[in-house]
């Protein structure tokens, strides 16, 4: 084919413009060898057998900014063990094909770019991806079936979840499920929608068929394939022997009818099942969604403790962290808060100067405004996230400790053994609720909790975040949820998206109808 000269753009390649010799360099061949070495592997493997499956990686240069890299990609219809590094596409930045393989003598098909193209592409652009890898894995056809409702896979307190980019041991994976089609291509907009409603995930499963995993690299992409795929093999075989996969312990699978008894202030929620015109108890709810300032922990202790603490030490956190990546997400967003302050006129809000400024002068507006946000308990993101921050250095030196009731952890771990699973929803960070309950005055109780929201799904006193926690939480319908709280706003708020209510006042409770 004829290829156009290439064109440098400050000190870089112009894509469209590329001759044959950068087709034909060391870093294009070394890409296309390695695709070739990955599908055999993952032939051994089990992920591309068939001639399904398929992979494309972007050749590294540092002279061409990523998005405009040249990608190389697997044809479709093929032996994927057999294929050769010539055997590989070439394609641009924007998915234009630039150079296709020579066809084959039969009984081979002629060449054809992959019909995972469309769906490639997507995670290049919408994430910046370097490598993209889709696998038939047996396994991760499987666990989309055992549930075929279901629309994500979520998995908790495995070693393999460290190994997917942004999660730790305690953290829930969570991975959507979007639903099969006759044509690979027909995906593109399901994938494109999950991709923009999971930001966090960086994999999409295809029910009854396989999984896209994506990464920063092939390493990356590599690395996560192979922990999804042993998540997903573990899941099955935790069902196989009658286990929760998706429990903090992966204890035994149980259809809950009903809770032994729950000693002290969360025994309430024992009592708070309803009962229908017939006497009849209705089953358990499956998911309990726990508030913390006064239901699980004393409002005492997070006026009179943290607030104080964060307060105290947020200018000498910001001048000794001030170049972190972290802190200075932190000012980014109390900046774009500030910012809206002085626009609605909220009172003593303090403009931030710019960088040129200098340090001292930033954190000092900074202190004033944070200062100003925790006397009005304002239920905000960037000062929830600050306050984590802070909070944890203050766990990690062991200057804080969490409290909790004393009848919370044992309440935990009964419904626990009951099969039934218990989040958080709090106005603090998530970071910090990991924080107050794996550092507690009963030890680390994260082992207990199934997963953490804060306002990022929403204001606590608004409906629309209590229906976010219900699809999040993937049950049937709302009334299986019960939602524990002392503030009776919450509550209403929480009945409204059909949630089943407990509200404490001090130390006695009443259930909303």
């Amino acid at each position: 084919m004829a290829v156009p000269t290439e064109v440098e753009v400050n000190g870089g390649l112009k894509m469209g413009s590329i001759s044959q010799a950068y087709l034909e360099n060391q870093a294009v061949k070394e890409t296309k060898s390695l695709i070739s070495e990955l599908c055999r592997q993952f032939y051994n493997l089990g992920w591309v057998s068939g001639t399904g499956g398929s992979i494309t990686i972007k050749v590294h240069d540092c002279s061409i900014p990523k998005p405009q890299q040249l990608i190389l990609m697997s044809p479709s219809g093929v032996q994927k063990e057999r294929m050769e590094p010539e055997d590989m596409y070439i394609l641009s930045g924007d998915g234009s094909i630039i150079s296709s393989p020579s066809p084959k003598p039969y009984p081979h098909k002629p060449p054809k770019c992959s019909d995972c193209a469309p769906l490639f592409m997507k995670a290049y652009h919408m994430r910046d991806a370097g490598a993209v890898i889709h696998s038939h894995g047996i396994e991760s056809c499987l666990v989309t079936m055992i549930n075929p409702l279901t629309k994500e896979f979520r998995i908790t307190h495995m070693e393999m979840i460290k190994g997917i980019k942004g999660h730790g041991y305690y953290d829930e994976l969570v991975i959507p499920i979007i639903e099969n089609t006759a044509y690979e291509n027909e995906l593109t907009d399901s994938l494109a929608k999950a991709i923009e409603a999971y930001p966090k995930t960086t994999a999409v499963l295809v029910r009854n068929h396989g999984i896209y995993v994506w990464g920063d690299s092939w390493i990356s992409a590599k690395t996560q394939a192979e922990c999804y795929h042993y998540l997903f093999d573990a899941a099955i075989k935790l069902h196989q022997m009658g286990l929760d996969w998706s429990a903090p312990d992966h204890g035994p699978i149980q259809s809950v009818n009903g809770a032994s008894g729950v000693n002290g202030r969360i025994n309430a929620c024992k009592k708070a099942r309803t009962v229908d015109s017939n006497h009849k108890i209705e089953p358990f709810p499956r998911c309990i969604v726990l508030d913390i300032e006064g239901t699980t922990t004393p409002i005492s202790f997070v006026t009179d403790i943290l607030f104080p603490y964060a307060r105290n030490n947020v200018g000498r956190h910001l001048s000794a962290t001030y170049a972190s990546a972290e802190t200075q997400d932190d000012i980014k967003l109390l900046r774009s808060q500030v910012q809206d302050d002085l626009k609605q006129g909220v009172i003593g809000t303090v403009p931030i100067p710019s960088e040129d400024a200098g340090k001292e002068e930033v954190i000092a507006a900074l202190v004033a405004n944070v200062e100003g946000m925790i006397k009005a308990d304002r239920k905000i993101t960037a000062l929830k996230q600050l306050q984590g921050h802070i909070w944890k250095t203050g766990f990690e030196n062991k200057d804080l400790e969490g409290v909790v009731f004393d009848d919370v952890p044992e309440a935990l771990e009964k419904w626990h053994a009951l099969g039934v699973k218990v989040y958080i929803y709090s106005s603090g960070s998530r970071l910090a609720q990991r924080l107050l309950f794996g550092n507690s005055n009963f030890g680390d109780l994260r082992k207990y909790l199934s997963g953490y929201f804060d306002t990022a799904v929403g204001n606590k006193r608004e409906t629309h975040s209590y229906v976010e926690i219900t699809e999040s939480l993937g049950v049937d319908k709302p009334s299986e949820i019960l939602f524990v709280t002392d503030v009776y706003q919450e509550a209403t708020a929480a009945k409204a998206a059909g949630a089943v209510l407990l509200v404490f006042y001090f130390n006695s409770y009443c259930r909303i109808a």
